[in-house]
């Protein structure tokens, strides 16, 4: 029995003559080389020409399979000489399913012991598909030793499934599959068991969520493996050898069967655009490729909505959809084969719903339509009764059916109003309630301003998540601080949000904080509106409706402020003091900011950005607690510094005299940048150093991270060789504070840490830095260090130009120069060598990192120590940080 050709029913890449080119395919004389690799050159060009002018995927794939199945069955005929063996598909390839660059999986089946007869031919017949162009993977087995592998791997047995024979001999094809059969092997339980936990840790990957940035079309959760999940189960189960096949079983509704495949073909056409692209087996949607693919898919840019975000918008809608069916697929799954729940007499919670095996349900399917509020209930039930784990699949499926019910009435109902305000204030659950939610279409509907941020992207390198799945994150750092057993994570944090009340202030103000972002204008401001109306909608009081207003109003304030600002100017903590205005708002309005940072961007937040917040909340808290009407002064803070680290010295035996003869040397402005713990260890450090060369130590501060301190006779081009350095050793700059002594010595402050956001620990790496740093300086030929520009991957598909702006700094007599650039290596160091060529003098800088691009502010002067008012310096400075900065703009 011989099988002559594969089923190309599917096979049509659009209007062409697609059958008649497979048969020639099928035609080619002999072994040509070249007449098969023109064959499917030929093949690839007119599938892709098809994807172009807009066919159907479904038809690209299966038309990908059928020109693969002709080559390879007519290489067989042609090459293969036994009638021992059989050629099979499996995985992807078996399911008739190939995109340009997937995996072609084969499977060479032989009569037991026939491999030494068989074996030349086969040979014969890989290299014959080398020589073509055809890479393919292959196992040779016996249907016994696909058996024997089957049974120890699931993997295996999964490819094994999706299997198809191609030529040769069926009667062995048909041996393995009964060999490997759900009668003989991996019985349905035990392989949906298998599946379902390679899920787990298949999701656990990608920190269970697809909303990051460069989200995988293929293995991030709701993408196609999930889709295959189902179908794989589906297969062992009831024998569906495709998905419709679960609507005739019961386990999908015309609706949802739709909307799967609906969900399936976007992504194929996604991942088809990636593998024309990249010519490569590319499954991550990366930033080199996503505004390429949009454009690919037919989306324009518009006004306030990039092409790339709207492409990146759908994709992550598409894949909440697919996740949701999925939840509710594998639920099915577990009640129809594991027989999960159903042994259980359920428990009634009330007229509307019941329990059963810790899973949540409706008493009866018209709930819903009946009761429209129970669309919200349920979440409050789960909430209050923390042994319900879940919510039975039929009861979901339910919800989908039943959501549009969510309209302007519900949104007015007091009680709906009641139930969701009921949500947050509740004193568990409230993160994992907004997130089923989500998850399930219910909130965008009750809020319909969410639902324009849910799956919105924002193109940078900066915001690392969906805006909805952002906001969910701030709202469950905000939980988390509420909860002690997190409170090892922010402890000062954790102690000031346990001491508030009405903590539901600030998760109605995390909801509301980035709602109208892509709107157009400042969203902040029309967040505040938005905020302003669910609030009033929602029964909160006058007091708390302003307090909420103003925190979503001012949520980047805080941050700003400690990034841009010099917050060791008494001047500046007294502006900020006065614009927040009492306690109350500085205390909420901290732990906003800070859970909105660590929700922003992971490697954002670090011990130093603690550090700068918290120095700001403390400074400001003070001042408020004096009393806006009694300013603090610098004196006053000076005196506190020094009288502190005096303290700390003659504790630790150093001598006053000494101490005091040091200081007599340092400016003011020296003990206000500093923490009196910072001014004792380097004050000790300079009293006890010996020899002439530059000082300079590393140490790690557990409140700020790595700093490295150096002391030093003031040298032409000491910042930039400093930095240069430290930028050649691979490290990034956090802070950095300039001071100088009356007799010509710089005391310099770096924070600093590796480049991948990581202190340094390391006793070798810290004497490294140290060691290098001190060479450079001391070195007075050294006037600039090469720091190789390289652009990381994804910085080198951002445009950013630079941009230079000069201000005033009202708190003081120095001029206020904001670098906007494209970050990249050795930045400070281009810039500090300017600053020397135009006789600049640096008093402190603010480096901030956001994203791909390096927002930098530094406070200067003239070599006069006096602001650098006149505009025709300043344009000159301009021009040439613009040269230099945009010359090798990655």
């Amino acid at each position: 029995m011989s099988i002559r050709s594969a089923d190309r029913s599917r096979a049509r890449p659009g209007p062409t003559d697609w059958n008649a080119f497979l048969d020639s395919v099928s035609k080619i004389e002999g072994t040509s080389i070249s007449d098969a690799r023109d064959k499917l050159n030929e093949g690839r060009v007119r599938i892709e020409e098809s994807f172009r002018n807009g066919a159907h995927v479904d038809t690209l794939v299966g038309a990908r399979s059928a020109l693969v199945d002709a080559v390879l069955i007519n290489a067989w005929h042609c090459v293969v000489d036994t009638s021992d063996a059989c050629l099979v598909a499996v995985g992807g390839y078996g399911r008739s399913e190939l995109l340009p660059q997937s995996d072609i999986d084969l499977l060479v089946l032989y009569r037991e012991g026939t491999l030494e007869t068989v074996g030349p031919a086969l040979e014969r017949f890989l290299t014959h598909l080398w020589d073509i162009g055809l890479e393919v993977g292959h196992s040779v087995r016996s249907p016994g030793e696909c058996t024997e592998q089957a049974e120890n791997d699931i993997t295996i047995m999964t490819n094994l499934m999706e299997s198809r024979a191609l030529a040769g001999d069926a009667a062995l094809f048909a041996a393995m599959r009964a060999a490997t059969s759900v009668e003989h092997i991996w019985p349905s339980a035990a392989f949906f068991k298998a599946k379902v936990e390679e899920q787990e840790v298949r999701h656990a990957r990608y920190d269970e969520t697809a909303y990051k940035l460069e989200p995988n079309t293929k293995e991030s959760p709701g993408g196609l493996r999930d889709i295959q999940t189902i179908a794989w189960v589906a297969k062992r189960q009831f024998a569906a050898q495709t998905l419709d096949g679960l609507v005739d079983y019961g386990f999908l509704s015309d609706r949802e069967f739709t909307e799967l495949k609906r969900g399936q073909a976007f992504l194929w056409r996604a991942r088809f655009a990636l593998h024309t692209l990249t010519d490569r087996a590319e499954d991550r949607l990366l930033f080199d490729h996503q505004i390429q693919i949009a454009k690919m898919l037919g989306y324009e840019d518009e006004e306030n909505n990039l092409a790339v975000e709207q492409f990146m918008q759908r994709y992550y809608r598409n894949i909440k959809a697919l996740t949701a069916l999925n939840d509710i697929l594998l639920q099915l799954f577990s009640e129809a084969i594991l027989h999960y729940g159903e042994s259980e007499r359920p428990r009634a919670i009330n007229e509307r719903f019941q329990s059963r095996h810790g899973f949540i349900e409706v008493t009866a399917d018209d709930v819903f339509v009946k009761t429209p509020s129970a669309l919200l209930e349920i979440f409050y039930l789960m909430q209050t009764r923390p042994r319900l784990t879940g919510i039975r699949a039929h009861t979901l499926r339910l919800m989908r059916r039943d959501r549009h019910l969510i309209d302007k009435n519900f949104r007015s109902s007091i009680h709906c109003r009641r139930l969701f305000t009921e949500i947050l204030r509740q004193r568990g659950g409230v993160t994992r309630a907004l997130r089923r939610m989500n998850r399930y279409g219910i909130l965008g509907r009750y809020l319909p301003n969410f639902r324009k941020i849910i799956g919105r992207m924002q193109y940078d390198l900066f915001h690392t998540l969906t805006v909805d799945e952002h906001t969910l994150f701030v709202i469950r750092n905000l939980r988390r601080l509420v909860l002690p057993r997190f409170r090892h994570e922010l402890p000062f944090a954790s102690e000031l949000m346990q001491s508030l009340n009405k903590p539901q202030i600030l998760y109605i103000a995390g909801l509301m904080h980035d709602i109208a972002k892509g709107r157009g204008g400042d969203h902040s401001e029309l967040g505040a509106a938005d905020a302003l109306a669910f609030c009033r909608d929602h029964g909160i009081s006058s007091d708390d409706t302003d307090l909420v207003c103003w925190l979503v109003r001012q949520h980047l304030l805080m941050s700003m402020t400690a990034q841009r600002r010099d917050i060791n100017d008494v001047q500046v903590i007294n502006e900020f003091a006065r614009e927040v205005g009492s306690r109350e708002r500085l205390d909420r309005l901290f732990l906003l900011t800070v859970c909105d940072i660590r929700a922003t961007n992971p490697n954002l937040w670090n011990s130093w950005k603690e550090s700068l917040l918290v120095d700001l909340y403390t400074s400001t808290r003070r001042a408020l607690e004096r009393g806006l009407d009694d300013p603090l002064n610098e004196a006053e803070l000076v005196a506190e510094t020094r009288s502190a680290a005096a303290a700390m010295l003659t504790r630790t035996r150093v001598n006053t005299p000494l101490f005091k003869a040091v200081w007599a040397r340092f400016e003011p402005d020296y003990f206000l940048r500093h923490s009196p713990e910072e001014v004792a260890r380097q004050t000790r450090a300079i009293v006890t150093h010996t020899g002439d060369g530059p000082l300079v130590t590393l140490a790690e501060i557990s409140d700020q991270g790595s700093t490295l301190f150096v002391y030093s006779r003031d040298r032409n081009y000491l910042f930039g060789v400093a930095t240069g350095v430290l930028a050649q050793l691979g490290l990034s700059i956090l802070d950095a504070r300039i001071n100088t002594t009356s007799d010509d010595y710089t005391l310099d402050t770096y924070v600093i840490c590796e480049s991948d956001g990581q202190p340094i620990t390391d006793d070798f790496r810290r004497r490294e830095i140290e060691d290098t740093v001190r060479a450079a300086i001391a070195d007075p030929d050294v006037e600039s260090i090469d720091v190789t520009r390289r652009a990381s991957r994804r910085s080198r598909y951002f445009n950013v130009p630079t941009q230079i702006y000069f201000s005033e700094a009202s708190e003081r007599a120095c001029t206020v120069m904001e670098v906007v650039t494209a970050d990249c290596p050795g930045l400070l160091s281009i810039i500090g060598d300017i600053f020397y060529q135009y006789g600049i003098l640096l008093e402190t800088a603010k480096i901030a990192t956001i994203g791909e691009r390096a927002e930098d502010v530094f406070f200067i002067t003239d070599r006069e120590h006096a602001p650098i008012r006149d505009r025709d310096t300043r344009a000159r400075i301009r021009e040439a940080l613009t040269s230099e900065l945009d010359k090798n703009d990655p």
